[in-house]
């Protein structure tokens, strides 16, 4: 991949730009502590994220209702009684959510050759609040609220190449599931920035580069 030249480089945004799991896990624990409930940080994270994919397999609504529907479904898992109507507390946290210490260096360096671009499943509004903490413009931004639609399907990929009319695209993402397997479907180069050092699906597809963090993608790019 170093020998090829890329016109823009598309990012999943959480997850991969910002740490999800660590606002998930905060906006958590700070409202079932209203409740004097504690709970663990690594079962919080297992039962989000089996709880959103459940609902974000169904019929396409709005973000903000998947965090707030997947906040009910992980308090009742973990044995917290949460009315419907307490959990927009998950929705309301997320523009609070922060880059990872390397996320804004690296973007800087990355704007410096390329044009910049974020496929998320998330809603305009709530990535107009995370946008604030990022050091960088994008000139391309494609949304679940955009397009109806939550990755791993191809609907973010398919708007963006559009959009990018025919312009060269890299995508970068940390989700094996919802970004390299749907890249990879659709030809679509893609570096797994695998912060968490997981592990592809045995005989599923490969990324075209896989890295640990943005700074080692900014690196690779400017060998």
């Amino acid at each position: 991949m170093s020998d090829m030249e890329f016109d823009v480089i598309t990012f999943d945004c959480y997850g991969t730009l910002i740490d999800w799991e660590s606002g998930i896990v905060g906006a958590f624990r700070d409202e079932a502590s209203r409740d004097g409930i504690e709970m663990a940080p690594d079962r919080i994270i297992e039962a989000y994220m089996e709880a959103e994919a459940s609902v974000e397999s169904g019929p396409y609504v709005p973000y903000r209702e998947v965090l707030a529907r997947s906040a009910v479904r992980v308090a009742e898992r973990l044995g917290w009684d949460l009315r419907p109507e307490r959990a927009r507390f998950l929705p309301d946290s997320l523009p609070d959510w922060q880059p990872f210490p390397d996320t804004n260096a690296a973007l800087e360096r990355l704007a410096r050759r390329h044009r910049l671009g974020i496929l998320s499943n998330v809603d305009d509004e709530l990535l107009g609040g995370t946008l604030r903490h990022l050091r960088v413009s994008f000139d391309l931004i494609v949304t679940a609220e955009q397009v109806k639609s939550y990755k791993p399907g191809f609907a973010h990929f398919e708007e963006a190449g559009r959009r990018l009319r025919g312009s060269r695209q890299l995508h970068a993402a940390q989700s094996y599931f919802h970004d390299v397997v749907p890249a990879r479907a659709l030809n679509i180069p893609v570096v797994w920035v695998n912060r968490k050092g997981e592990q592809a699906t045995p005989g599923g597809p490969l990324p075209t580069k896989e890295v640990r963090d943005l700074t080692a993608l900014a690196d690779h790019l400017d060998a």
